[in-house]
């Protein structure tokens, strides 16, 4: 994960320890030259400028990087309460807010909430077979780094095969891990949703899923395959 732009620099204590217990990597910023001077090859996760003691610096921070050829987002805050009202002029320059004294745990909350908001998770859960990767957060699907535009069940069932690599599944089987017991369809539901995925993922990766005669289907290689 990228890390988090934080201002000022040296970063405040507690500000420091909250991120840190947080598990956020981090880089403290002192300007907006540094901000583009040290910035990560990946670029930054996001922003967390400290506002007290120093409220126009970190607000003219704060416009720079929104200001710049690819905005930088989320920009979170963090203020007094009796300062609160400041933001009310500045909305544009931020995403969220924190008040001081920061509890932890809202500020990953607040943190993940903005990632989750971009459709970004912290901390994405992946089931990654070749070139294929589904994100299990996002519900996205890709191969070789191409976008799958599948719907729901396609997606589910794409899931499940993809998380028992190797093994089959009788079409009852996969009716009722994948759509549950109180699914009335018959086993063509499940061939009309392997010819349908078979033809999304595209001639080249269409193997991936299988069919065994007279059992069922199976994703990916048999362990006993050579």
């Amino acid at each position: 994960m990228q890390p988090l732009l934080v201002f000022p620099d040296p970063c405040p204590a507690e500000l420091a320890q909250a991120l840190d217990t947080s598990g956020f990597p981090w880089h403290a910023v002192g300007s907006s030259q540094a901000v583009d001077a040290d910035e990560p090859e990946d670029g930054w996760a996001g922003a967390v400028i400290w506002a007290d003691g120093n409220e126009e610096a970190a607000f003219a921070l704060g416009a720079h990087l929104r200001k710049r050829e690819f905005p930088l987002e989320p920009l979170l805050v963090v203020v007094r309460p009796e300062h609160l009202k400041e933001l009310d002029l500045r909305s544009d320059l931020l995403d969220d807010f924190l008040l001081i004294p920061i509890r932890h745990s809202e500020l990953r909350a607040r943190v993940e909430h903005q990632f989750w908001r971009l459709g970004r998770g912290t901390r994405p859960e992946l089931v990654e077979y070749g070139e294929m990767v589904l994100n299990l957060e996002t519900y996205q699907a890709a191969i070789a780094r191409k976008p799958l535009d599948l719907t729901y069940m396609e997606y589910e069932l794409l899931k499940f095969l993809a998380q028992h690599p190797g093994k089959v599944f009788t079409r009852e089987a996969l009716l009722n891990r994948v759509w549950g017991y109180e699914y009335y369809g018959g086993a063509r539901t499940v061939d009309v949703h392997i010819r349908r995925l078979r033809a999304k993922l595209g001639e080249e990766h269409a193997g991936l899923i299988q069919t065994v005669r007279s059992v069922g289907y199976r994703f990916g290689h048999s362990r006993w395959s050579g």
